[in-house]
């Protein structure tokens, strides 16, 4: 028995030090998941994130390397997914308090999305911040692995995605306020750090 809590100690210390060499302080980012926030799984080694554009109705393409240098929370929905629609208020409030504070949220409609349906969502759900974007062929949702809906992906300043979660949220619960800060409160005395040397 105390072998096993030994090697699950050893594998949960390596595990922690890896994500910690992605830049961010996993012993305190992982005190502050509660609540829905567990279900935010943390990636042992950072990834490469997809660099296939998405669209604004208008027809303007993006791509995620447009949004660096901040934590861009990216969130995959449909207008007939019911766990999605449940949670884009959250996601609308997020992205109100943090735009600008080194959180930007971007929710992507992903496959058959009739624009209409969008536009009467918005309005019926009164999201006055996020941004419509779209991803009408679903390739860019494909690339990025996503499965099923809704799907919300954490990547890094640097561009990488460093944790990823598979269902709703309560995203501007405290317990997402309270670990959203902390991720930005660590990335910017890195970057301070970094400053420094």
């Amino acid at each position: 028995m105390f072998k096993m809590l030994k090697i699950a100690f050893l594998y949960t210390a390596l595990s922690l030090t890896a994500i910690a060499a992605q830049g961010l302080d996993m012993a305190k980012i992982d005190e502050m998941r509660a609540g829905s926030m567990r279900k935010l799984v943390f990636h042992k080694d950072a990834k490469d994130v997809s660099q296939l554009p998405f669209t604004t109705p208008e027809g303007e393409e993006f791509q995620l390397s447009d949004f660096r240098g901040d934590y861009i929370l990216l969130n995959f929905w449909a207008t007939w997914c019911v766990p999605c629609r449940t949670e884009m208020p959250d996601l609308d409030a997020l992205a109100k308090t943090y735009d600008g504070k080194g959180l930007k949220v971007l929710t992507v409609a992903s496959g058959h999305n009739p624009l209409p349906a969008i536009t009467k969502f918005y309005r019926d759900a009164n999201l006055e911040t996020l941004p419509t974007l779209l991803d009408p062929k679903g390739s860019f949702s494909r690339d990025m692995e996503v499965l099923f809906l809704p799907i919300t992906v954490l990547i890094s300043p640097e561009g990488q995605e460093v944790a990823r979660m598979k269902g709703d949220a309560e995203w501007f619960s405290e317990d997402a306020r309270l670990l959203i800060d902390a991720l930005i409160q660590d990335s910017a005395a890195q970057t301070t750090g970094a400053d420094h040397r």
